[in-house]
């Protein structure tokens, strides 16, 4: 029973628009729809997501990867830049279950705010499906929280849940790497979404502007060009090449120096020459902005490499060639060497 002396209070009083998160959802099956792929038997709009394991796989193992977008999402939000942050966001899920062998089934996001605006949840979430159909896996669920007093209004928060599979006699894990492999690297698009705290950090010193010339591109394009999804054009190469493609890394936080020694055993050590890859403009633009050392590019930025092969020294040129046949630039980073003392698991030289 209502107290008839006070005001009937409703949920949009408190903040949260039932109406809105309703609109939202029917922007969304659409673009989810078109995601769709073999294995899913229910999708957005039930309590949970169904989906069967292609029968292809006779021994499945599941790959699983969470992760988020960082603070690349002040830039968005500073630079109302919300149609690609759901790209990245897939990516670094899907490219991190990639390394195993995975193949990328299904997408999961969460999407929580203070006030939900439904153009800009639209378009992230448009940006999501992009990423999914990219990566040949199913956006098949979701959770969109409006939570006021939590978030400033117009700002947000994402969380995206990826599930692959790979064949158990696939699963790569780097156990058969040894001295004489090579390295093979595979150029970004950018930044990707790491890095981003010290890329404020440099663009406020710089006084740089969204807007600004940046060689002929805005440097709001440039900045927040989504990060590159590697899954279909990999597994094209792992398809052909199989064993000897033996290790794979997705260089993300940490960069070169910290991601690529997760892959290689006791022992060994990766020797990469800083002149296989020319450093792209905006990695010299923030270093010279930011006087950053070239120990410091390389442990916080992908420095223009955002996923590595390690391959069989016999096969690398093959294995070069497949990948440039799926549109990738592939560059000849070094090789793996015997770890000597007091030399770290990777090196640039």
């Amino acid at each position: 029973m209502t107290n008839s002396t006070k005001s009937s209070l409703t949920y949009r009083d408190a903040g949260v628009d039932i109406d809105a998160g309703d609109a939202l959802v029917d922007r969304i099956k659409p673009l989810a729809a078109k995601t769709m792929r073999e294995g899913v038997m229910a999708g957005i709009g039930g309590f949970g997501a169904l989906f069967e394991v292609p029968k292809k796989y006779k021994e499945p193992v599941l790959v699983s990867g969470t992760d988020g977008v960082g603070t690349k999402l002040r830039l968005a939000f500073e630079w109302n830049r919300h149609d690609t942050v759901g790209i990245d966001l897939v990516a670094m899920s899907v490219n991190d279950i990639l390394v195993q062998g995975a193949e990328p089934l299904f997408f999961l996001d969460y999407f929580a705010c203070g006030k939900l605006s439904v153009d800009t949840a639209a378009s992230v979430v448009g940006g999501i499906a992009k990423g999914c159909e990219l990566s040949g896996c199913a956006l098949i669920g979701g959770e969109t929280a409006e939570m006021p007093g939590m978030y400033p209004d117009s700002e947000y928060d994402l969380a995206g849940f990826a599930v692959g599979a790979v064949e158990k006699t696939k699963i790569i894990n780097g156990k058969s790497i040894q001295a004489g492999d090579k390295i093979l690297g595979l150029a970004s698009s950018g930044a990707h979404s790491n890095g981003f705290s010290l890329i404020r950090k440099i663009i406020e010193r710089a006084g740089a502007r969204p807007n600004d010339d940046f060689h002929g591109q805005s440097l709001v394009d440039v900045v927040m060009a989504p990060t590159r999804i590697y899954v279909k054009q990999v597994l094209a190469a792992l398809a052909k090449h199989g064993t000897d493609i033996k290790g794979l890394a997705h260089i993300t936080g940490g960069g070169l120096l910290d991601n690529v020694p997760r892959i290689l055993q006791p022992g060994l050590s990766a020797r990469l020459s800083k002149d296989a890859w020319e450093l792209p403009e905006l990695f010299k633009w923030l270093q010279k902005e930011g006087n950053v050392e070239d120990t410091e590019m390389h442990r916080v930025f992908n420095c223009g490499i955002g996923m590595v092969l390690v391959v069989s020294a016999s096969q690398a040129a093959d294995i070069t060639a497949t990948l440039q046949e799926q549109g990738e630039t592939v560059y000849q980073l070094g090789e793996i060497v015997p770890q000597q003392e007091g030399m770290e698991q990777t090196v640039v030289v």
